[in-house]
């Protein structure tokens, strides 16, 4: 899933990137508020985490103007400020949920997936479609009862088609939310579905993961 990082130090938001991208999350950063504002109006991401003291424009102020423009992106905000105040100002301006520094990396990224389950639109705890099934907070992937081993890119490629399945999505929609780059070359998501077929299908005798030619994949509901 893509996230946008708002933080303005630099130190912060680089441990931030490196550790969510350990995760499978695909990761943009920005430094001060009108870029942050900027990249979340223009950028299709999945969840935004939101410094609250920033340059330029405060975390309080992006997340305001997001919700007045009727952007639903969910919001994590990050503080220094721990007071129930400052927690109950940003909630009231949008904001889905709200962490103090310093925090634990594994709640952080806990939370982050609970927000993912929750924000646009329905997204349940296991992803499944027929008898395969993916666990995002455990990283289990099971076809049937059968344990599959996958690379943390070949889980975000898989995790990104189960939210979508049934849907055809486009090799530029694949980069945009499971790489990190948008000059990628596009063949790399055809070499990343095949590794994903030969463990998810094959073995199986299905066609879960489907090519639909001109216009991308999709992964079949029913688990092929």
């Amino acid at each position: 899933m893509r996230v946008l990082v708002v933080e303005d130090e630099r130190r912060m938001a680089a441990a931030l990137r490196r550790g969510l991208q350990a995760e499978g999350f695909a990761v943009d950063l920005a430094h001060d508020g009108h870029e942050g504002l900027h990249m979340a109006r223009v950028g299709e991401y999945d969840v935004v985490v939101l410094d609250i003291m920033l340059p330029r424009m405060s975390g309080y102020n992006v997340c305001k103007q997001l919700r007045a423009e009727e952007n639903w992106v969910p919001v994590l905000m990050l503080s220094a400020k721990d007071g129930e105040y400052d927690m109950a100002d940003g909630l009231d301006l949008g904001a889905d949920d709200y962490l103090t520094k310093p925090f634990s990396y594994v709640v952080l990224v806990a939370r982050l997936r609970a927000l993912l389950r929750r924000g646009g639109g329905r997204r349940p705890a296991v992803l499944k479609a027929g008898d395969l099934s993916l666990d995002p907070a455990r990283r289990i992937v099971l076809r049937g009862e059968v344990s599959i081993e996958l690379t943390p890119r070949e889980f975000a490629l898989l995790e990104f088609l189960l939210r979508r399945h049934d849907e055809v999505v486009s090799k530029s929609e694949i980069l945009e939310h499971v790489w990190d780059t948008y000059d990628t070359d596009p063949n790399v998501v055809e070499v990343y579905v095949g590794y994903l077929r030969r463990k998810i299908d094959a073995p199986f005798g299905r066609n879960a993961l489907q090519t639909v030619r001109g216009a991308g994949y999709r992964l079949a509901s029913d688990g092929g």
